[in-house]
C-alpha cells in the first residue's frame, strides 16, 4: 500500500517523493494538487474521505494511516 501511495503522490505532484515527504518539505504540495491527490487516492482505493480527514492528510504517513483505517472499516 505504501508503494502505491508514493507512486500516486509522485505522479500528482510531479516530483520524486519518499517516506519522509510531507506538506512542509514538498514545494509542489499546494492546495490544488492536494485536492487532486485526494481524488486519485479515493479512486485508487475505492473510498471517500471526510473533510476532517482531508485536512489531516499532510504527510505520507498520515495518508497511509487514514487509508488503512478507512479500508479496515469497510
Amino acid at each position: 500500500m505504501r508503494e502505491k501511495i508514493i507512486n500516486i503522490v509522485s505522479r500528482v505532484f510531479e516530483v520524486e517523493v519518499n517516506e519522509n515527504t510531507d506538506q512542509k518539505n514538498c514545494a509542489a504540495w499546494d492546495s490544488l494538487r492536494h485536492l487532486n491527490l485526494i481524488i486519485e487516492l479515493e479512486d485508487e482505493f475505492n473510498i471517500s474521505f471526510e473533510p476532517e480527514e482531508i485536512a489531516e492528510m499532510k504527510s505520507l504517513g498520515k495518508i497511509e494511516e487514514i487509508i488503512k483505517l478507512k479500508l479496515k472499516s469497510l
